[in-house]
């Protein structure tokens, strides 16, 4: 009888089982893969996770007033603007409405140092690099990518944060950028602005100024968002 020539070692043969496997688990994990970088969870508009505490953006940054950066105090100076620590909420609420069974998890939390499980709005995948302080520093609003917080009950993603969107904004930045000191100012506009109407014609030279004296040239090189 002839002798039989394999195209593969022998060996090969117990990789058979991890390829059966792999071609089994693989479409579906693609899947899976794909449904949650598509669902509201990364990129839709509208995503409004419940919060372990219900936090009014309207009543403390729209009524009360409170600037953004008491509680997200690393905006101006890091990547990510920071989600308060319990103590922040408890410089307040150690005297106001401190009963109120709304804070309930935030007592225990001041109570057994666990730290709150807020949950992220706006989450960008973990491959796109944006950085706060490059923005708002540079008199991009907070209202450019996060809408009027101020009147927002519950915390709802208004725009999509995917590339196209960013790069038309980094293709045409004219006018999203204001005096970096009214960036918190989220129902600032030049109409409203009586110094800026008395130094300047119209909103387009306005926001050119801002631009020319910001030094702003916004890249659109792959390498600034993905590093």
């Amino acid at each position: 009888m002839g002798r039989y020539h394999y195209v593969f070692p022998k060996w090969s043969n117990a990789l058979l089982p991890t390829l059966c496997v792999l071609a089994a688990v693989g479409p579906l994990y693609a899947a899976l893969l794909v449904t949650y970088g598509f669902s509201p969870l990364t990129t839709d508009i509208g995503y409004q996770p419940v919060q372990p505490v219900p936090f009014s953006h309207h009543m403390h940054a729209g009524q009360l007033g409170i600037d953004c950066r008491y509680c997200h105090n690393t905006v101006e100076y890091a990547n990510k603007a920071a989600i308060p620590p319990t103590q922040t909420c408890m410089n307040c609420h150690t005297q106001i409405h401190k009963e109120s069974p709304n804070l309930t998890a935030l007592n225990e939390s001041y109570a057994t140092g666990m730290p709150m499980q807020w949950v992220r709005v706006h989450d960008l995948p973990d491959f796109a690099y944006f950085s706060h302080t490059a923005h708002v520093t540079r008199g991009v609003s907070c209202v450019e990518c996060h809408g009027r917080i101020d009147k927002m009950e519950v915390v709802t993603q208004q725009e999509t944060l995917s590339m196209g969107w960013c790069l038309s904004c980094h293709r045409h930045p004219e006018m999203r950028v204001r005096d970096p000191k009214l960036v918190t100012d989220l129902g600032w506009s030049f109409e409203k602005d009586d110094e800026a109407k008395r130094q300047f014609d119209s909103p387009e030279d306005y926001h050119e100024y801002w631009l020319n004296h910001n030094n702003l040239a916004p890249s659109q090189d792959c390498s600034t968002c993905h590093r």
